[in-house]
């Protein structure tokens, strides 16, 4: 398991939570749908890993 990925992809992933947060509270509703968006989809995506033949 490649942890450096995954911390980064954590990293990622609270960011645009708390950002999504922070827009909400300020009345930014489109920005706040997106975010939480790309939060859901960072945290739940597993990406692709090379093959080895």
């Amino acid at each position: 398991m490649n942890t450096s990925k995954n911390l980064y992809r954590d990293i990622m992933t609270g960011l645009f939570f708390t950002v999504g947060i922070l827009s909400f509270m300020s009345g930014h509703f489109v920005l706040t749908t997106l975010f939480f968006g790309s939060a859901s989809l960072s945290s739940n995506l597993e990406f692709a890993k090379p093959v080895r033949a």
